[in-house]
């Protein structure tokens, strides 16, 4: 299965600098990928998904969506993309999100 990380460079962080943050956490470094470069889908990509709506309730989180429709919560991430609107906080009580389907679609035009 692709993944979102894949192909993306990680980077140890193992600075002096840090030493009393990794004594706290018992480790000695820190790894972390690169930043991506995702672009959004064309609008011609966008028009072959057929979008199922949701109206963003108490309770609500796009990995619980992403379970919901997708049968897998690590695509969350697909929902707040979609929707741009990148945490949970960008959302309002009321607001109406859209899903994209089908995930392979999805997952293909969004260059996973």
């Amino acid at each position: 299965m692709t993944s979102r990380y894949d192909d993306r460079a990680i980077f140890k962080n193992d600075e002096e600098y840090y030493k009393e943050f990794f004594d706290k956490r018992k480790v000695s470094l820190i790894r972390h990928y690169d930043t991506p470069i995702i672009s959004y889908p064309s609008a011609r990509e966008v028009s072959d998904f057929s979008v199922v709506q949701h109206i963003w309730s108490v309770g609500d989180r796009y990995h619980k969506l992403a379970a919901t429709y997708y049968k897998n919560p690590k695509h969350w991430w697909l929902i707040a993309w979609y929707n741009h609107a990148p945490t949970e906080a960008h959302l309002n009580l009321g607001d109406l999100v859209y899903i994209p389907m089908p995930l392979g679609r999805v997952l293909s035009s969004f260059g996973v």
